[in-house]
């Protein structure tokens, strides 16, 4: 009799294990590291891609709400940004209990990012080596494959949306209108790089009314007399450009956002690229929610409220832009 309760005791006991056992890989797929390295590549593409900060900005805040939306379901007490963010409906629940959203949002967050790019396949080897480490991780088979179906459908979701924002209209509207006039901005020796963006302001706003909401003060008034403000502004940069020190100009690379810088050496020329600004700062971002010891879901929000804050900007920056954003 004895033998058969220790028998019944074990057998218990092995079953509890084997449930817990189950369940650990929920642990590892939450941690937020997923979405941070996705971010980081997502980062590594727009920069071998070149694009310019305002379509970064674009590529970094639909990536970053698909996540955002997708991850929310699984974490309650976090409301859906549709009614606050304009036209985005709602993005349902998954119709299957084996999704687990944290990894749903990854997979969101890297296909939406996948759509906007040019190197498509740098993505998909990410992708795929992001599913070997879910299923290093103990992610059952069925899980990992409905979860990545509900990102994938959370993405449709967002491109479905984000496909009305005019900004394929805007890839056939003109130039920026160069004119020989005193103070416009005109191409500069030696690349002659064409204005970016210059109908950026019609591009649909996330959270405000219009570009025009918020009306950012007008640049210092071009005057090259040596007594006006613009003069002396001009003559500041230039005296602090040929007399940086270390400091200084430790200083001026870290904020050095350009993302093609063309190097001239007699006949010879070459690129450097680098991170846009906003690529900065959602790296600053993601720097902070690590520091901050953030769980996934407060991660995802706190790229999603950077990034939207970044569009917001260049889309208030360019109503008032000469062509440059």
């Amino acid at each position: 009799m004895k033998g058969l309760q220790l028998s019944l005791i074990l057998l218990l006991a092995l079953i509890q294990f084997t449930c817990q056992t189950d369940d650990s890989y929920k642990i590892k797929a939450a941690d937020p590291i997923f979405l941070g390295n996705t971010l980081s590549k997502l980062t590594d593409i727009i920069v071998y891609d070149i694009f310019s900060p305002p379509v970064a900005s674009r590529i970094y805040a639909y990536a970053s709400i698909a996540g955002y939306e997708a991850l929310r379901h699984g974490h309650p007490g976090y409301p859906s940004l549709a009614g606050t963010i304009h036209e985005l409906k709602e993005v349902p629940p998954a119709t299957s209990d084996l999704v687990n959203y944290d990894i749903a949002a990854v997979f969101a967050f890297a296909n939406v990012g996948r759509t906007l790019i040019f190197s498509e396949p740098k993505m998909d080897e990410f992708v795929a080596e992001l599913k070997m480490q879910y299923s290093d991780a103990g992610v059952p088979k069925k899980v990992l494959d409905q979860s990545i179906a509900y990102g994938l459908g959370v993405k449709e979701h967002v491109m479905e949306w984000a496909k009305q924002d005019k900004y394929n209209q805007t890839r056939t509207f003109p130039k920026f209108d160069i004119r020989d006039e005193e103070g416009r901005w005109q191409p500069t020796p030696p690349d002659y790089m064409e204005g970016i963006e210059p109908h950026w302001n019609d591009i649909r706003p996330l959270i405000i009314d219009s570009a025009q909401q918020f009306t950012p003060p007008l640049p210092t008034k071009y005057d090259m007399n040596e007594d006006s403000e613009f003069y002396k502004q001009t003559k500041h940069v230039y005296e602090t450009g040929i007399n940086l020190d270390e400091e200084r100009t430790s200083i001026a690379q870290f904020w050095d956002c350009n993302p093609y810088v063309s190097h001239h050496k007699g006949h010879v020329m070459f690129a450097t690229k680098k991170i846009t600004p906003g690529g900065h700062w959602m790296g600053i971002a993601q720097v902070a929610a690590h520091k901050d010891s953030a769980d996934i879901m407060k991660t995802a929000k706190t790229y999603v409220y950077t990034s939207i804050a970044l569009l917001m900007l260049l889309l208030v920056a360019g109503m008032k832009s000469t062509g440059a954003i």
